[in-house]
């Protein structure tokens, strides 16, 4: 039976959104992305509240699944159509998926999808602090990098998913990753991957030169 496509409601600067886009494309799942006008306040709408009362993408549709916050929704296509892969099952593989997914909602958003934040957005936060908390999570990737190729291990994983974007956009935000060399080559193994999908480049910040 053929696989229905999977909905996407995303918006195509959504460093969130463009986790689980990315994931549904290396798993070659089928897709159907839907545009979230949030310029326009669309993601406020009752429509769009209806299907995820936190007004935020990325939320999917699959089958009659509805399901919101891109880290749920990461494990969740890992669960289900990942065979095995992206996810593991054994009690220290996960932990260390799980461990770098509470990054991705903790340091990276507090850090480099902040840091984004203030030049893509305008959001009125310090840039000093943001800039700071950034490159504290960068020293401790780029040592962790030194060991293995991937986050958790020898293998991309959601763990990789979750936190590529926001790190690979972090020049937008007045973040260099110059310092950084295994953070960069870890960012060059994950655009390697067959189905790698980018997330579109904002010319602001180091990126606007």
């Amino acid at each position: 039976m053929t696989q229905a496509a999977i909905k996407l409601y995303r918006h195509p600067l959504s460093g969130h959104a463009h986790r689980v886009e990315l994931l549904l494309s290396l798993m070659k799942l089928p897709t159907e992305l839907v545009l979230v006008d949030l310029a326009n306040g669309a993601h406020k709408k009752p429509e769009f509240l209806a299907i995820n009362a936190f007004g935020q993408v990325p939320v999917i549709e699959d089958n009659g699944t509805t399901l919101s916050d891109s880290n749920a929704i990461l494990v969740y296509l890992a669960k289900k159509y990942g065979g095995g892969s992206w996810l593991a099952e054994d009690p220290l593989g996960a932990a260390r998926i799980q461990r770098w997914l509470s990054v991705a909602a903790g340091q990276i958003a507090y850090g480099p999808a902040a840091a984004r934040l203030i030049t893509v957005f305008g959001a009125p936060l310090n840039a000093d602090d943001v800039t700071a908390r950034s490159h504290a999570l960068l020293k401790v990737m780029d040592s962790e990098l030194t060991s293995s190729p991937f986050l958790a291990g020898n293998t991309a994983t959601i763990a990789d998913v979750a936190n590529y974007t926001y790190i690979a956009h972090a020049p937008e935000g007045n973040v260099s990753l110059q310092a950084y060399p295994n953070v960069r080559a870890w960012l060059e193994r994950i655009e390697a991957l067959p189905g790698f999908v980018p997330m579109q480049r904002t010319a602001v910040g180091l990126q606007s030169n």
